[in-house]
């Protein structure tokens, strides 16, 4: 994501400015990329304490996912309209309230609603605090800028669980958002007192208000098909059937009048270009997959494994770790390599790690289920800023705000689409699995027989006994599909690396293309 830069080239902050300059944008980047990881290991805690299923409560995920892909693209008309400090700082504290609604959410519906304002709202914060940032820095320390930027970006995902669960087992689950709330304050009083007298000047633009009125109806329709569908039996249920019809409806009106339109929201023409279509479709469909296996991953370990939220975070956590040992190797030479051999690398890793997972039992240990989590961050370093670089190749100056808020667009939608069919498939794969388990220890057999003789023998009662025995075969068949959650991400992580290869990447200018697809990639 970014915003077109300043009207008004402002000479770079030197000194302390600089410094608490830094500190503020910093901080309120990493509150917004801790917010989309803390709520992981919190889900269970959550969605029992508001009485729905786990399943249910991963939409205080993907509410806020959506919502956050349907601001980036307003983003550069904002800055424009309001000014790009002003927009920031609105941002920060917006955020900050909205967090503060959402820890004092009294149902899920509220708190629903309330992710979804708190999405929104953080939308502009990201691609503002790089701009920001470029332009308190010498352009010979862009490199620079942008490292110590997605140190941040990379920092924020490892804490987010450790925090996450810590909070949610010690204090309760309405901390983690609460916690934004002094971040937020000094990030806002840090960043205006700062670059208040930096101000960008405003414009009024135009704006594509039925374009955004589509995009809204068909993706907000699109996403509650996916999270209800289950609930409601899918397409036997009218609603499923007339929310799909508004979203295929909407989603065609929206290509349309996008690719007609004289200042469309969306600049759908950029999927003309081959690296375009093809970049952003590879980094999609990997960023789905991966996020709906981030999202999984602790449910099935709270749920089945009696793993604490914390236990679940310390599992998660470490995701980021070879991330942040990476990621600067890669930007420091993704310009002498050719960035579709780092992002097959990216894809093979994600494979290989996904192919461990699904060999996961039972009786998987802490250490078995986290080693593939640690070589996860080498693919994560690999995947970003290489395959950001090939969408943006030969994109011009002018072209490049559209482009990256266009393929940060989908890629966000393509995370809540990735957590809503993850979590989706797996029940209905353990709902499989536990009537083929049922079948093959039923009552007849000797297994079943033996099993409930054991039982009754240490002391339960027939119906306690079934009872028990149903809850191993339950846990059974949710860690088979979870295994088959796995082995279908890994195959469709390798089936992307064709995808990669139709592109054709070209030469950015020396130190450009480390910074673009930093700013591309978050």
């Amino acid at each position: 994501m970014a915003t077109s830069a300043p009207p008004v080239a402002h000479p770079p902050l030197e000194g302390s400015a600089r410094l608490w300059g830094t500190i503020a944008l910093s901080a309120a980047t990493f509150m917004n990329v801790l917010d989309s990881s803390i709520a992981n290991v919190s889900l269970p805690a959550i969605a029992g304490d508001l009485g729905v299923s786990p399943n249910q409560g991963t939409w205080v995920i993907t509410s806020f996912a959506i919502a956050n892909a349907i601001a980036v693209p307003l983003t550069g008309w904002l800055s424009q309209r309001f000014g790009q400090v002003r927009l920031f700082v609105a941002s920060i504290v917006l955020f900050v309230i909205a967090s503060w609604l959402c820890g004092l959410a009294p149902n899920m519906p509220m708190l629903i609603a309330f992710r979804a304002l708190q999405g929104f709202v953080a939308g502009p914060m990201i691609p503002l605090s790089q701009t920001l940032l470029l332009s308190s820095y010498p352009r010979a320390s862009a490199g620079l800028a942008m490292a110590l930027w997605s140190m941040t970006t990379l920092v924020a995902p490892v804490m987010g669980p450790l925090l996450g669960g810590w909070i949610t087992d010690n204090i309760t689950w309405s901390w983690i958002f609460y916690i934004n709330i002094p971040v937020g304050i000094v990030a806002a009083f840090g960043a205006w007192g700062i670059y208040h007298k930096r101000e960008s000047v405003r414009h009024k633009l135009p704006i594509d208000r039925v374009g955004l009125a589509l995009l809204v109806v068909w993706i907000g329709c699109m996403q509650m098909v996916l999270d209800l569908g289950k609930e409601y039996d899918w397409f036997h249920s009218q609603l499923i059937v007339g929310l799909t019809v508004i979203a295929i409806v909407g989603f065609a009106f929206f290509i349309i009048w996008e690719l007609t339109d004289k200042h469309p929201v969306v600049a759908l023409r950029l999927f003309a270009g081959r690296n375009f279509w093809a970049g952003t479709l590879a980094v999609s469909i990997g960023y789905g997959l991966f996020f709906g296996n981030v999202v999984l991953l602790p449910l099935w370990l709270q749920q089945f494994m009696g793993y604490t939220a914390t236990d679940a975070g310390m599992v998660t956590a470490p995701v980021g770790l070879l991330a942040l040992v990476f990621s600067p190797i890669v930007g420091k030479t993704i310009a002498k390599v050719d960035p579709r051999r780092y992002a097959t690398f990216a894809f093979l890793v994600f494979a290989v790690v996904l192919w461990m997972r699904s060999n996961f039992n039972t009786q998987a240990d802490m250490r078995t289920i986290l080693i593939p989590t640690i070589i996860q961050g080498v693919a994560m370093a690999f995947f970003f800023i290489p395959l950001m670089t090939i969408t943006l190749s030969g994109m011009t100056p002018a072209q490049m705000p559209f482009a990256s808020g266009l393929s940060n667009f989908v890629r966000i939608t393509a995370g809540a689409i990735g957590t809503s069919v993850s979590t989706t498939l797996w029940e209905s794969r353990a709902a499989l699995h536990h009537a083929q388990l049922v079948e093959s220890v039923g009552p007849g057999s000797n297994v079943a027989m033996q099993t409930l003789q054991g039982l009754q023998a240490s002391g339960l009662s027939p119906e306690q006994a079934l009872a028990q025995i149903n809850r191993l075969v339950d846990q059974q068949s949710f860690m088979m599909a979870a295994n088959d959650i796995f082995y279908g991400s890994a195959v469709l992580f390798l089936c992307l690396i064709p995808l990669v290869w139709l592109t054709h990447p070209q030469k950015s200018p020396a130190g450009s293309g480390g910074a673009d697809a930093a700013a591309g990639a978050h």
